[in-house]
């Protein structure tokens, strides 16, 4: 007999991602223009662990519980955060981490390798939505003159060596848990 941790088992995972996802950006190391944090670990996590649709729902409440007002983003908070530069990131959080799960969800026997590649490929939408976002508020809201040589150089190169360790650690604890939720009947 499978037990079942049934919808109030779901609330509870879907409300921890978004707490380990906001505190994910309090873990940081500071670089200009843009810190390198634990969020993108959790977003992948959330991803490999949750499937697209719930890990994507978990994104997009941690991205409305902060343009409400409370300062869980690297910058602040609240509604005019749609203007900061790294706003593209937070929308590329929800379509990451629902292309994470989508791969995830599609493994007929995934792994450690399976789901580190799915866990970059999620990191890569981050990256061309979060760029092009940073090009375009810098250059026309912001009135800096950013080339897009600089701006993959601050939104992505400094951050690839990061980036697969946090593929790699997330892909390591899905191997590890993802089974124990797949047999408690998430």
């Amino acid at each position: 007999m499978q037990k079942s941790i049934g919808n109030a088992g779901t609330l509870s995972l879907c409300a921890l991602f978004v707490a380990l996802i906001a505190v994910g950006n309090f873990i940081r190391i500071p670089i200009p223009p843009i810190p390198i944090t634990l969020q993108l670990l959790f977003t992948a996590l959330a991803g490999m662990l949750l499937g697209a649709k719930r890990g994507m729902i978990c994104c997009a409440a941690y991205v409305l519980i902060g343009l409400c007002g409370f300062p869980i983003f690297t910058g602040g908070g609240g509604p005019q955060y749609i203007f900061h530069p790294t706003f593209g990131m937070l929308i590329g959080f929800v379509l990451g981490t629902g292309l994470t799960g989508f791969l995830v969800e599609r493994m007929r026997r995934p792994g450690f390798l399976k789901y580190a590649a799915a866990g970059y490929a999620g990191f890569l939408v981050i990256y061309i939505l979060g760029i092009p976002y940073y090009l375009m508020i810098m250059n026309l809201y912001m009135g800096a003159s950013v080339g897009v040589k600089e701006a993959l150089m601050a939104c992505y190169i400094v951050f690839i060596p990061g980036d697969i360790v946090k593929c790699l650690l997330a892909a390591t604890l899905a191997v590890r848990l993802r089974p124990q939720l797949i047999r408690t009947g998430l």
